[in-house]
């Protein structure tokens, strides 16, 4: 993974850097499209516009980071202008986090910008030296990449009702908890994620419980929504009993963090939007 990363770094994403006049960092959002796996512009640009989203909410200055540029290209006799924009390594940054992590260089992406954040490699020797909060985010960006090969898997094998297939997860690993139940404990409102509001440990419990189920469902060839759902509630379960087993303390037993993922993250990107 170490030898991808560096790569995406030296071959990939920082191949495509440009310098203005100033001597200014950029990218061009049409060469960012193509590395990150996109052939068609239509389908990149409702990523710009969540990553454009993510940018005002964290209050920083949309057109300072996604500058509108057009490009000349030849159609046939005449000439157009075609759309692109002209990005910062913050707004690069923000359409990584938001492009699909199926697409392998969007993975290694959001894993070389997690690097870049906290300006280390992580490896396992390494990751027991990072703060409580580097660990969250780390294995938050994992849970949530992780969770939707679950649910692609999960709709293969005949899922329809995805809150009812979640819950069945959780109630194994819960004690019976649904998300509801965990969010009412947690103190948190409906429409905050549970997952946010997780420590380290209690995230690394729920990615393996995430990982497993995807794999016994694909391995077994489940295909209906019943079988699925009572599949997830038995991994979780297996979950429970193997923290049991070790001694460990039980996911509702952990404490609750004061402080959210996207508050971290929200504190990790506006590090970058300064650089």
């Amino acid at each position: 993974m170490n030898n991808e990363i560096d790569n995406y770094k030296n071959k990939t994403f920082e191949d495509i850097k440009h310098t203005d006049e100033t001597d200014a960092e950029y990218w061009e959002a049409r060469e960012l499209m193509l590395v990150l796996g996109y052939s068609k512009w239509g389908n990149f640009k409702k990523v710009i516009d969540k990553a454009k989203i993510t940018c005002e909410i964290s209050n920083n200055i949309v057109k300072d980071h996604f500058a509108d540029v057009g490009k000349i290209v030849e159609a046939g006799v005449t000439s157009k202008i075609i759309e692109d924009y002209k990005l910062s390594r913050y707004a690069c940054y923000l359409i990584v986090q938001n492009a699909d992590p199926r697409k392998k260089a969007v993975a290694l992406g959001q894993t070389y910008f997690a690097v870049q954040t906290r300006k280390m490699e992580i490896t396992e020797d390494q990751y027991s030296k990072l703060s409580e909060d580097e660990k969250r985010l780390y294995t938050r960006i994992n849970v949530r990449n992780k969770n939707k090969y679950l649910f692609d898997t999960a709709k293969n094998a005949g899922v329809k009702n995805y809150g009812k297939f979640n819950n069945y997860g959780y109630r194994g690993l819960y004690n019976g908890e649904t998300a509801q139940d965990i969010a009412k404990r947690k103190g948190i409102t409906d429409n905050e994620d549970i997952l946010d509001y997780m420590g380290s440990t209690e995230l690394a419990a729920n990615l393996f419980r995430i990982t497993q189920t995807d794999e016994i469902l694909n391995k077994n060839k489940v295909n209906n929504e019943h079988d699925a759902c009572n599949t997830h509630h038995r991994v979780g379960q297996a979950v429970r009993q193997t923290i049991q087993k070790l001694g460990g303390t039980m996911p509702e037993d952990l404490p609750t963090p004061n402080k959210s993922i996207k508050q971290i993250e929200k504190e990790e990107m506006l590090k970058i939007s300064t650089k």
